[in-house]
């Protein structure tokens, strides 16, 4: 088998200068070193790198960026230094902690007759994105489709997030998590959460599916696991990653009950019992009573409109009209209607926290 490796090249004035500090500063290891008589070129190996010091070369100093799991352990502690060749090494976190940014309120409405743009995202999918502001970072709402069925051209992954959830909108997709079994059929209606860092893979999907993503916060890190693979051998369906189980909620056959708003019902997920209430996820639909005005003390309330028709009436905001397709957001504290709600109404609504007080007002 050919023997094939890569190397960094990095220019140095005075070699001399460079190898105490890539050996005992930065701990890496020389491998050669050359010529003898007056070295012009040494090569470094270390934290999965090799580096290729050379006298004259005409490249930039550049950037070394070593990751660990803790960077104190390495160079006294220090987060960042300059090399005697002028290459600065950034010393980071090799997983570094999930920050949720503070939430910016405000009342978002995002209408499917505004045509916002598709855009392609990871394994061709086509993304609309139904938060633009993303209440500061905060969140990241997505409807996703894909318009031709058959395998997804995905991989082993995941994700560093605080919550995620994925509801199938229409059709049907192939999906296989880690330690939740072989790989399983979401149907329209069904949703999962995926649980901070749970490896899991889309396999197949059915012609024009489509699903609503929520993800916290809305930038975070999607990392391809190479050696994982899936399914695993273990079956552990109460595994908890970073305090949250896996959920696979299935419409069929679930209980409804009066909702917190006269006026509906609404059929409960689970998701906020298994997240230890990071997230609540729940449908709702049109039920015996009036509706009412009301107001949430949710840092997050973010609902999508599943079928049907409502007209959303806010305090010194005109009324809104929705329909299928559509979505909003509700801030906190704020004065709300869920007027006119058509007998077929069906509204995804996604709480964070997943346990908060309504009032009537």
């Amino acid at each position: 088998m050919q023997n094939i490796r890569a190397e960094v090249l990095l220019p140095t004035k005075e070699l001399r200068d460079d190898i105490p500090f890539f050996t005992k500063v930065l701990g890496m290891r020389i491998d050669e070193i050359f010529p003898a008589d007056d070295p012009s070129v040494a090569v470094f190996s270390g934290f999965g790198l090799r580096v290729r010091v050379q006298k004259g070369a005409d490249v930039a100093p550049g950037v070394l960026r070593i990751l660990c799991d803790d960077p104190v352990l390495i160079a006294g502690g220090k987060s960042q230094l300059m090399a005697p060749n002028g290459t600065r090494i950034d010393i980071v976190a090799l997983a570094p902690p999930v920050v949720m940014p503070p939430t910016e309120h405000e009342f978002v409405v995002r209408r499917m007759a505004d045509q916002a743009p598709w855009v392609i995202g990871r394994a061709g999918m086509q993304y609309r994105d139904l938060i633009p502001s993303r209440l500061g970072g905060s969140i990241i709402a997505s409807h996703i489709r894909i318009p031709d069925g058959g395998p997804v051209p995905d991989m082993v992954h995941f994700h560093s997030v605080g919550f995620q959830l994925i509801y199938c909108y229409k059709g049907w997709v192939d999906l296989v998590y880690e330690d939740q079994g072989p790989p399983f059929r979401l149907h329209a209606g069904n949703c999962v959460i995926q649980p901070p860092e749970i490896r899991h893979r889309v396999l197949f999907a059915s012609e024009n599916v489509e699903v609503i993503e929520i993800g916290v916060p809305a930038e975070h890190i999607t990392t391809i696991d190479h050696d994982m693979v899936l399914p695993t051998t273990e079956l552990r369906p109460d595994r908890a990653f970073e305090g949250q189980k896996f959920v696979h909620n299935e419409a069929h056959g679930a209980e409804w009950w009066p909702f917190r708003l006269p006026g509906f019902i609404v059929r409960d997920t689970t998701i906020s019992h298994n997240t230890q209430a990071v997230a609540g996820v729940q449908v709702v639909k049109r039920g015996p009573g009036k509706p009412v005005w009301a107001t949430h003390n949710s840092d997050i309330h973010f609902t999508f409109v599943l079928q049907g028709n409502l007209t959303i009436e806010g305090l010194d905001q005109p009324a809104q009209q929705l329909g299928t397709g559509d979505a909003f957001v509700i801030p906190p504290g704020m004065p709300i209607c869920y007027a006119s709600p058509s007998e077929d109404i069906e509204l995804l609504e996604v709480s964070l926290p997943g346990v908060f007080e309504t009032k009537l007002v």
